[in-house]
């Protein structure tokens, strides 16, 4: 059997967007269990111009390693509870927010594959990713207007076509250097975990192929932006007649993404709205919205400096020597 890890961003918005107050929401989750959310979980920052929109980015918790599609996603229940037990804000499980033009202030879901044969697990999964990362793209919005399935995908710095050094990080599937799995970078985070649970089981009987699946890395970095822009096209209908050889995955999850439910929700509500039903669903509740509390400035302010001081300052020695590993 393979390997499975997850790593999951999302934004925690207050409520149009986030505020460092997320460092004070992983201050008390890492006091909440120091041993395992010390390296389980992680902040990040928006990068130059689009500081404008906030310093805060999205936060990140992580699984341990499974063998299995299931355990891995109780692994990650559990992690979604410990996050809302401590977050009062919005917990929004998207990869761009709808009213922003930052590529730089994005949430991504990086799943890891352990294989014992890399190489053909890699070319395979390369194969098939034009569709698969259909299943969460959930990024629909640039400055409030429609992008399509996730602009995310299309702009985000930390993704990016495939290079011929595949331990390249900023690219949508590697090598990873600190963990030596194959890390799946190129999934935007969703509320749905029946989707997430479609995702692996896909990996994993990918991973258990004998064969090898045509390897073209020029039509995939062609294919990666018709599928965040277009989205379910013919070419991804012959993808998904192979796909659905292997393993039973419906394929109306592909044709419709979390990206037109959200955008649904936001045409007819707003952001706020949208963001409050995502919070609710990625609670363990219903997709609907809910009604916000907004907060004095001089709350968060001093939230968030009690978090840089309990939980980012503490983490500084791991950021380092993650950054070394992984450069």
């Amino acid at each position: 059997m393979p390997t499975l890890g997850l790593e999951e961003e999302v934004f925690i918005t207050e409520p149009e967007r986030p505020s460092l107050r997320s460092l004070y929401y992983l201050a008390r989750l890492l006091a909440k269990n120091p041993r395992y959310y010390y390296v389980h979980s992680a902040s990040n920052f928006a990068r130059l111009g689009d500081i404008r929109h906030g310093l805060m980015s999205g936060v990140e918790i992580s699984t341990g390693v499974h063998t299995d599609a299931e355990a891995l996603l109780e692994d990650l229940a559990k992690r979604r509870q410990d996050l809302s037990s401590v977050a009062s804000g919005l917990i929004v499980s998207v990869g761009h927010l709808l009213e922003q033009n930052t590529p730089s202030n994005v949430c991504g879901l990086q799943i890891h594959v352990g294989s014992r044969n890399k190489e053909r697990t890699y070319r395979n999964i390369v194969h098939f990713l034009p569709l698969l990362m259909l299943l969460t793209a959930n990024s629909p919005g640039v400055n409030g207007r429609r992008y399509g399935k996730s602009y995310r995908i299309a702009n985000s710095f930390a993704i990016g076509p495939l290079t011929p050094d595949r331990t390249r990080r900023f690219q949508d599937i590697i090598y990873s250097k600190r963990l030596g799995t194959i890390e799946v970078r190129v999934c935007d985070p969703t509320w749905d975990r029946n989707r997430i649970l479609a995702l692996i089981r896909a990996l994993v009987a990918i991973e258990a192929l004998g064969v090898e699946y045509p390897f073209n890395p020029v039509e995939y970095n062609e294919m990666r932006g018709i599928s965040a822009s277009e989205g379910y096209t013919e070419r991804h209908k012959t993808l998904y007649g192979e796909l659905s050889q292997i393993c039973d995955v419906d394929e109306s999850l592909f044709i419709t993404s979390p990206a037109d439910q959200l955008w649904d929700i936001y045409q007819q509500q707003g952001s706020v709205a949208a963001y409050s039903a995502v919070d609710s669903s990625y609670r363990g509740g219903e997709f609907a919205p809910h009604p916000v509390k907004r907060r004095h400035v001089l709350g968060e302010i001093a939230a968030g400096a009690a978090g840089l001081a309990g939980y980012f300052v503490p983490k500084l020695p791991y950021y380092t020597w993650k950054a070394i590993i992984e450069s």
